[in-house]
């Protein structure tokens, strides 16, 4: 089994790509307290590539993941082909969810893709601070929760993001 000690970010590429290279940017940045490893550094995916290989890639990256964020944008919950297929690979494999949203909403709302409406995931705004409080501390909360029978959104109280 691999060792999961990966961040996977699943987002909708052709509109949201600039706030995952933005989430690279805070890494690279040292004076910044933001750090993940990147799932999508495992390996590489060609354009052109049949879905089949794509999602074969993907799974290679999943299987090293021990949390999954979705940025979800304005289209994010319209996207099956890759998107819902790596939502359904991380709820099938118990893989930690921290949904993100885009548009500053700190819960659950009517962007979110509709397979993670009742599942056990843990909604946040996008922001670097509350970003880094969620990948450090979601996937152990979320392993106790499991434990505890626990399912549906989960969310940071507005004091939490008052003392960020």
């Amino acid at each position: 089994m691999a060792y999961r000690n990966k961040t996977y970010v699943c987002f909708d590429a052709d509109t949201d790509i600039k706030y995952y290279n933005l989430m690279k940017a805070w890494k690279e940045n040292e004076n910044i307290a933001f750090n993940f490893y990147n799932a999508h550094e495992i390996n590489t995916l060609r354009d052109g590539s049949s879905e089949e290989t794509i999602k074969r890639k993907l799974c290679e990256r999943l299987l090293n993941t021990k949390v999954l964020v979705v940025l979800i944008g304005e289209k994010t919950k319209n996207l099956y082909k890759y998107v819902r297929w790596e939502i359904e690979y991380a709820i099938d494999n118990d893989i930690p969810i921290i949904a993100v949203n885009l548009n500053g909403q700190k819960v659950q709302d009517g962007l979110c893709p509709p397979i993670l409406k009742n599942e056990l995931a843990m909604y946040i705004s996008y922001g670097q601070k509350i970003m880094n409080l969620a990948l450090n501390s979601w996937p152990a909360q979320h392993e106790i929760e499991k434990k505890n029978g626990k399912a549906g959104p989960f969310y940071y109280p507005d004091t939490i993001y008052n003392k960020l």
